[in-house]
């Protein structure tokens, strides 16, 4: 087995599992959201061209016939100076001759380093899909949180690397606003997810993170409420081949479908949750206990 020695925490999206991760930033370019404790322990920096290049070199022939996906890690790997990213993306084509695509996450902050004619090249170079987290659609929340963009600039952002021909993932944050905007926070982001109809959408579930200063500021959602606002969520949205997700491992309600194909059954499955928590109030009412506290 190959083994790189990775800058630990490494984080990667669900649908990475079975990925190859070549880690050509370390930490997060922006790394102020208030809510996220991913990468507070990190500081950002830009690896050396020589050092990713070498990584990618060192994978013996006998594991590169096998790798079909690759992910750029760490948080914000598209900011990678565009004339670095393009030698990287044509190295992992010429080591991997199976490879079909590269993933990465991307921030407000990447997406405005890149023009559309640039993002399109990457495409073309099998950077394939992007990582993007919305977090709210609503502007106060989105202000709570230190997200440092608005809705409607992120908006803009991603829709032009719609138009460069990248898939997007677009992830926001069950429970985020706290109870005193759960209902804005809900219907804000089912408007900003219909008006880009992205290619994926998750859910993820507020929990512990390294972000006690953020949880303490807002009276977190109870289960059922959780529940509600997902059921709100779903009810408000209406994308154009969006396919919709909760699987990741903070969530107590796994959904899967695409919209507009299933909205009546993930409606409805949201729906039969609300009302099978309110046959167990003790439940309903409990926080969730999720968290990660590992490093």
């Amino acid at each position: 087995m190959h083994h790189f020695n990775y800058n630990q925490p490494l984080f990667r999206p669900p649908s990475e599992a079975e990925s190859l991760i070549f880690q050509i930033t370390i930490g997060c370019s922006q790394n102020s959201c208030r809510f996220c404790g991913m990468y507070k322990m990190k500081r950002f920096r830009v690896r050396t061209l020589d050092e990713v290049l070498t990584e990618i070199r060192s994978v013996p022939l006998r594991y590169r016939q096998t790798v079909r996906r690759v992910f750029l890690a760490d948080g914000d790997a598209l900011v990678y100076p565009q004339q670095g990213l393009e030698i990287i993306l044509d190295a992992l084509v010429e080591a991997f001759p199976a490879l079909t695509r590269v993933g990465a996450y991307a921030s407000p902050n990447s997406l405005g380093t890149k023009s559309s004619e640039e993002l399109a090249v990457l495409r073309g170079k099998k950077l394939r899909i992007l990582y993007f987290g919305l977090e709210s659609g609503d502007a106060e929340t989105l202000r709570m949180v230190a997200k440092g963009y608005g809705a409607a600039e992120m908006l803009e952002l991603c829709r032009k690397a719609q138009d460069a021909g990248m898939k997007l993932s677009i992830t926001a944050i069950l429970g985020l606003a706290g109870r005193g905007r759960s209902a804005q926070h809900a219907t804000a982001t089912a408007q900003w997810i219909s008006a880009l109809s992205p290619q994926y959408f998750s859910l993820l579930t507020m929990f512990v993170r390294h972000n006690d200063d953020f949880l303490a500021s807002i009276e977190p959602l109870s289960h059922g409420e959780i529940l509600q606002e997902t059921h709100a969520l779903l009810l408000l949205m209406e994308p154009q081949g969006t396919i919709l997700r909760s699987n990741h491992v903070s969530n107590f309600l796994n959904l899967a479908g695409s919209y507009p194909k299933d909205r009546l059954r993930l409606i409805d499955s949201a729906a039969a949750a609300l009302v099978e928590a309110r046959r167990h109030p003790a439940w309903s009412a409990q926080i969730p206990a999720y968290s990660e506290q590992y490093y």
